[in-house]
């Protein structure tokens, strides 16, 4: 190896060892959701012995200790901070991260492997809010998350619309014509299927977009590529070969943010849901409510409620605020013709 490549590999695991620091301190902020004090003294003294124990060859364990010493000030520092954490689903540049920093860039985004466990660091306390996508413009209803707010108990205190524009990624020391695969999440490949066909690229589905953009980052593998968010590019040391190579501009993603507590802010849009009795024009009575009323309403929604085989929930957004009197006659109205019905929140309609 010579002197450039060895640097490479430095730089690298310079950013290697930065991302982990910073995974250690998301953690540690989710600690602070579980226990009393910030400061344990029997717990630092346990990280301290560990760190010792594992400070072998060229690290002598005085060295590790002052540099263990400024991690765990730095971590008691970010904990005496009110931040607030909101989880996604998937790796750190998925599109539910590009959307939070859009919605809000103060909250802390927080990466769960599944859409569950968004729902779950909620309602557990471990996370202040949680950020997940209800729809698609292309694809349409996110079936899993919305069989959750079937379920849940949690409330949807905010909404955003993000537009998702795709990015051919690629190892800064790549060819970019000796690129041969490229993978991705499965939607994200058939969004991006034009551009994948004319560069004859072999399509190879991921379970994630970022997480496709992260496997490129740290396996290296030949000739390869990866279709993320532009935000992964920054995260992974990937090089843009080619941005929006989406088949189509009008690709966009409504994501909403879950918490729970209510939305302490007035808001002008509201989310219900409901299920009626087996019976002809069940549903029609219920929607002529909003009808009669001229409330508009922005989405309608059937999923199968999964505790109660044969009926179904709906899902119903509208424009209106819950303390408006007329909402509040008809959701009352609404409340007395349906066999089950669940308020979800009032918030404020992201702009299209």
């Amino acid at each position: 190896m010579d002197l450039e490549k060895i640097r490479k590999k430095i730089d690298f695991i310079d950013a290697e060892i930065v991302k982990l620091l910073n995974e250690r301190m998301e953690f540690a902020l989710r600690t602070k959701k579980l226990k009393e004090n910030i400061v344990d003294a029997k717990r630092e003294e346990e990280v301290f012995g560990q760190i010792r124990k594992y400070s072998q060859g060229l690290i002598r364990p005085e060295f590790s200790g002052k540099v263990f010493d400024e991690i765990i000030k730095e971590s008691v520092r970010l904990q005496e901070i009110d931040q607030k954490l909101v989880g996604f689903q998937g790796e750190h540049g998925a599109f539910g991260e590009v959307a939070i920093k859009k919605y809000d860039a103060s909250l802390v985004p927080i990466p769960c492997m599944e859409f569950i466990d968004v729902f779950e660091g909620v309602r557990k306390n471990q996370l202040d809010f949680g950020l997940v996508p209800v729809e698609n413009s292309l694809e349409g209803a996110v079936t899993q998350v919305n069989d959750l707010l079937v379920e849940t108990d949690l409330s949807i205190v905010g909404e955003i619309n993000t537009p998702i524009t795709h990015c051919l990624l690629a190892l800064p020391e790549t060819d970019y014509r000796e690129i041969r695969v490229v993978y991705s999440h499965p939607q994200a490949l058939a969004q991006c299927r034009k551009f994948i066909s004319r560069n004859k690229l072999e399509p190879r589905p991921f379970y994630d977009t970022a997480g496709a953009a992260k496997m490129l980052s740290k396996e290296k593998p030949r000739a390869a590529s990866a279709v993320a968010s532009k935000l992964c590019a920054e995260l992974y040391n990937l090089e843009i070969i080619k941005e929006n190579i989406e088949d189509t501009d009008t690709n966009s993603t409504r994501f909403i943010l879950l918490s729970k507590e209510k939305s302490s802010e007035k808001g002008d849009k509201c989310s219900v849901i409901f299920s009626t009795k087996h019976q002809a024009g069940a549903l029609f009575s219920v929607l002529e409510l909003f009808a009669k009323a001229e409330i508009n309403l922005t989405r309608i929604e059937s999923r199968p409620i999964r505790t109660d085989p044969g009926n179904y929930a709906f899902l119903l957004d509208f424009q209106g605020s819950d303390e408006d009197g007329k909402v509040i006659e008809i959701l009352e109205k609404t409340k007395e013709k349906t066999s089950m019905y669940k308020f979800l929140g009032c918030y404020r309609e992201a702009q299209r």
